[in-house]
């Protein structure tokens, strides 16, 4: 039998992982699927598009991650089909944009938004070339 990997989730910490859901949910609609308490730590698991968030409590004094660039997972990224009206929306709800829209390549668009816990996440519009 061969062997599949499928994705399942991405796990972040936070020191909030209330307010970071609560970004997830109405900046990017998330939906909540569930709250579980995990030895003492309340950890969220929110629906992304086709990504599975874990968002587990640390307590406060947990070491964050360093400024880019760093080794490890670098960021989130998100495709959508409209990046001028995702970045105005996002705009319209305070989020923070370190990377604004702008070409990467003939037929790929990206920007970078901020997310909660420093969580850097690419926003990606892919068109015909």
């Amino acid at each position: 039998m061969a062997i599949t990997y499928t994705a399942d989730h991405i796990h972040l910490r936070s020191a909030d992982p209330v307010a970071a859901a609560r970004f997830y949910v109405e900046a990017l609609g998330a939906k909540e699927a569930s709250r579980v308490d995990v030895n003492g730590a309340l950890r969220i698991i929110l629906d992304l598009g086709s990504f599975r968030l874990f968002l587990e409590q640390v307590p406060e004094s947990t070491a964050r991650t360093p400024e880019p660039p760093f080794i490890g997972i670098e960021h989130i990224g998100l495709g959508v089909n409209d990046l001028d009206a995702a970045a105005t929306d996002l705009r319209g709800r305070g989020v923070r944009f370190t990377t604004e829209p702008r070409e990467a390549r003939p037929g790929v668009r990206i920007a970078f938004i901020e997310g909660p816990d420093r969580v850097r996440i690419e926003l990606i519009e892919r068109r015909g070339a």
